[in-house]
Parts: C-alpha cells; structure tokens; sequence
C-alpha cells in the first residue's frame, strides 16, 4: 500500500537554502578561529642571531641595526601573546635578519680596522727598509 504524505501548504515549507548559508557562514567562521602554532622556531632563530650580534660587538660597530632586531623580537613575542602567528613570524623572521645585517656590519668594520692596521704596519716597514737602504 502507497501512503501518501499531506499536503503542505507553500507557505509553510522549510526552505533549506537560508540553513545552508548559515551552515556555511559557521563552517568558515570555524576555518578562521583556529590559530596557527606560534613561530617558535623563528623566534628562536632571531634569538640566536641576536646573541651572535652580540658576540660579534655589533652594539659597538652596528647599533641600529641591532637596536632594530631587538625591536621587532620584541613586538614578534607581543604579536605571539595577542595570537597574530603570520604576523609574529614575520617580525621574527625580519628581526633575524636585521642581527645578521647588524652581525655583517660589524665584520665589516673589524675586518676593515685590522687591514687599516695591517697597513699601517706595512707602511712603517717600508720606511724601515728605505732607511736602511740609505745607511749602506
């Protein structure tokens, strides 16, 4: 036997298309909320490279730059607190390479004194030579 189901005025059917909007709005709302891990490898990195800069006197030979790293370290580990992940390693990541910049420059001058010096020295023992050239 065929049971047939009564008949339902148009008016009162349930429309699924406004459930499915919301079911969808709730879905990707879901999607957003999640939030990536914190970028502690880059966090650790720029850490590293800041206590390399320090070793290598970059407060002495690259103090902006240095300043700079230490800054944006900083404002990576507020943006990991205010749960900004993309945000926070990218600060990271820049902080990291504003100590290998400051790390760079220090080399820089260090090397650049040392061949000044080298060369000073060079200079001094040529006059040596030529002097004692003169004296035989």
């Amino acid at each position: 036997m065929i049971r047939l189901l009564p008949h339902v005025h148009p008016s009162t059917r349930i429309s699924l298309l406004p459930i499915a909007a919301v079911l969808a709005g709730l879905l990707s709302l879901a999607g957003c909320a999640t939030t990536q891990p914190a970028p502690d490898q880059a966090l650790q990195a720029a850490e590293m490279a800041i206590g390399n800069a320090e070793r290598d006197r970059a407060s002495q030979f690259a103090a902006a730059e240095l300043s700079e790293a230490r800054t944006k370290l900083s404002a990576a580990r507020d943006a990991v607190r205010n749960e900004e992940m993309v945000h926070a390693k990218r600060l990271a990541e820049q902080s990291q390479a504003d100590a290998e910049l400051a790390s760079a420059k220090a080399g820089v001058v260090q090397a650049t004194t040392v061949n000044d010096e080298m060369q000073k020295s060079i200079d001094i023992l040529q006059q040596e030579m030529q002097r004692n050239k003169g004296a035989h």
